[in-house]
């Protein structure tokens, strides 16, 4: 599997100053300070009480400003993903972009009836195998919460379904300590063993704080096994200005990176060095719907200011890209999706998922996930700026052609035009063309790419003993 390593030419969005990086930092500082976190395990409680932090009222930690430091100087600025195979795949470093999909949709957007229906786990198989054929799309998120297995086990059997139809790396979730522990067994069983998968992990959980400012058994079990395991962790808070944070944005982003701050420090001190990602999913609630929306420029601009601040922090950072709050793959869809797309290339995150959400996080499409795949290569090629040397400038070529000449038949052309970005699923004919093809729409024309991506493309298999063994294990954990 080729690793993805793009190294962007355009510069990125700056939206912080140095100072307001510094204010948010020394107001996060206060926060837990002042306020503090809720924290809902006993084993947190003790590394957190051991390491000098003030606990009273049985959970509730006051954390010291020098704490925090260390813990930032402690987790490692870069981490190196792996494919399923064992070959680099993503390096979640500076402003390195990754893309991929989102998990744990309750609904999906039937490919043969387009109508909304509950998610199954045919639906996490079909959504791997398609990402796996994807050349943008460099991770692989469930895209579905399956409602056709026991919901107990349904994180064995989603990331069973990923690991199964696609090598790429693999961002799961898991309900409680039971479930990822079965999840790295599985894993391991895929890897070879336990070293091996430490060194080259190919997957990433995805956890959770409880905003405002708590860390649950649940999340806290999670993230203390996975710092034991030594293997990386997405521990990122989902919060709602209005709601579960301040209104204002900047409000929001303190109390969010107090969540984040206080999970890393509990990570590195059960095990320093664990990798981290860095970032957010905070974004506005709509007051006149009560809806929390994804695709409004407030959570993208929290999202960037998230990102810059985990640079600041030297941490790998966690983005979105290509998700809506429109029901199906429309106009609307294919606006929001790829305005995130750019947003998140200017941003610099480094794994950014839910590429192919619909519904504001309720709804997933193929369809979508298909056309993303196209805006971010436009998106990416865009990135890439303007390549500026003796040859590019072709004052030779000039020379040679002259005043009312051709450059179609040289040389130079022909050597150049490939560099050119050219889509393989928008339309860029003229109509005459289009319409003697069908005058397909682009809806049409993804929902037919998708159809034959299933039909015909084979994600290297799993060897029989192996697949048995993940049988087994989510056998056991259902017996």
């Amino acid at each position: 599997m080729k690793s993805s390593r793009i190294a962007y030419q355009t510069p990125q969005f700056a939206l912080l100053s140095a100072t307001q990086k510094q204010d948010i930092h020394l107001a996060t500082l206060e926060v837990l300070r002042r306020t503090g976190v809720r924290v809902f395990n006993a084993e947190a409680l003790e590394l957190l009480e051991r390491a000098g932090c003030t606990i009273s009222d049985g959970n509730l930690v006051r954390i010291p400003a020098h704490l925090i430091e260390r813990a930032i100087q402690t987790a490692p600025p870069k981490i190196t993903v792996y494919s399923r195979d064992g070959a680099p795949a993503m390096y979640l470093e500076s402003t390195r972009v990754h893309y991929g999909t989102g998990s744990d949709l309750p609904n999906t957007i039937d490919l043969h009836t387009h109508q909304r229906r509950p998610s199954l786990k045919k639906d996490i198989a079909n959504a791997a195998q398609v990402c796996d054929a994807l050349p943008h799309i460099d991770f692989v998120m469930s895209m579905a919460l399956p409602g056709d297995v026991p919901i107990e086990t349904s994180d064995r059997h989603s990331f069973e379904a990923m690991v199964t139809h696609s090598t790429k790396p693999i961002v799961y979730t898991a309900h409680d300590g039971d479930g990822l522990a079965d999840i790295i067994e599985m894993a391991t069983l895929v890897a070879g063993d336990r070293e091996t998968l430490s060194q080259k992990p190919f997957l990433i959980l995805y956890a959770e704080p409880s905003t405002p400012l708590q860390h649950s058994q649940e999340a806290l079990d999670k993230l203390l096994l996975i710092a034991e395991h030594n293997l990386p962790v997405a521990y990122v808070p989902g919060s709602v200005t209005g709601a579960s944070t301040p209104m204002t944005m900047a409000g929001a982003i303190v109390m969010t990176n107090a969540e984040l701050l206080s999970g890393l420090l509990i990570a590195q001190l059960k095990r320093p060095g664990t990798p981290c990602v860095f970032g957010s999913g905070t974004g506005p609630m709509d007051m006149r719907t009560l809806v929390a929306v994804y695709a409004a420029p407030e959570f993208m601009l929290m999202t960037s200011a998230m990102v810059e601040l985990g640079r600041y922090y030297h941490l790998p950072t966690w983005g979105f890209s290509g998700c809506a709050d429109a029901k199906v793959f429309d106009q609307q869809a294919a606006i929001e999706g790829a305005i995130w797309s750019m947003a998140s290339a200017l941003s610099g995150a480094n794994l950014v998922h839910d590429v192919g959400y619909l519904e504001s996080g309720l709804t997933g499409s193929l369809e979508m996930l298909v056309s993303m795949n196209e805006t971010i290569g436009m998106t990416q090629q865009f990135m890439g700026g303007i390549e500026i040397n003796p040859d590019t400038l072709a004052v030779d070529v000039i020379d040679q052609v002259g005043p009312g000449g051709d450059f179609l038949p040289t040389d130079h052309t022909y050597r150049h035009y490939k560099t050119y970005w050219y889509p393989t699923l928008m339309d860029k004919r003229r109509h005459a063309e289009w319409e003697q093809d069908g005058s397909q729409t682009l809806g049409l024309r993804a929902n037919a790419k998708t159809r034959e991506i299933l039909k015909t493309h084979h994600p290297t298999p799993l060897t029989p003993e192996v697949q048995a063994g993940l049988t087994a294990i989510i056998a056991r954990a259902e017996a």
